[in-house]
């Protein structure tokens, strides 16, 4: 089955990192096809970044995503230039704090940046709290998958942070449906 997940916040949120997580988990971890595309110019950090990651269980054969049934939202601005237009039949993971708006399509809001900063005491990993939510949600690939994920993705030293922020994720997402 083929999924097409999108990715967006601001600059510096880590974004792009979440979506080559993702692929990995898919491709090493869960026997998955996985490409991973990103978009960021002059506002790298700052500015509304987008990561996409297509994954399927056949090959695939063209990269781009072109329909995202996934989105994930980290901020009003990559809300507003990637996620208003989201179809009905999308499922929507959105950091509660930070978007504003709401989709017309499924959503979950999901306090990520809030439980990075204040249950983690580290706001950098709200990011991977945003990860465990979306495996939890919509189960693009497997609790396994993306927990070997990213303890090969993290900085040496932070594993058990991001295992913590993942494992909170997890949660979030099973509980915070609409």
């Amino acid at each position: 089955m083929r999924h097409e997940v999108l990715f967006s916040g601001f600059g510096g949120q880590g974004i792009i990192l979440s979506a080559v997580i993702l692929g990995r988990a898919a491709a090493l971890y869960d026997n998955k096809y996985a490409v991973q595309t990103q978009v960021y110019g002059p506002e790298a950090r700052g500015g509304a970044s987008m990561s996409a990651v297509v994954i399927d269980d056949d090959p695939i054969l063209y990269p781009k995503v072109k329909k995202p049934d996934i989105y994930v939202i980290m901020s009003q601005q990559g809300f507003e230039k990637y996620g208003a237009g989201a179809p009905p039949s999308a499922t929507m993971l959105l950091d509660s704090e930070l978007v504003l708006e709401r989709p017309e399509c499924r959503y979950r809001e999901i306090p990520s940046t809030k439980e990075a900063k204040d249950g983690l005491g580290r706001v950098i990993v709200a990011n991977i709290v945003m990860l465990g939510a979306v495996v939890t949600a919509t189960r693009v690939v497997s609790k396994e998958a993306i927990e070997q994920a990213v303890l090969d993705s993290v900085p040496k030293g932070t594993e058990d942070l991001n295992m913590a922020a993942l494992r909170r994720g997890f949660e979030l997402g099973e509980q915070n449906s609409n």
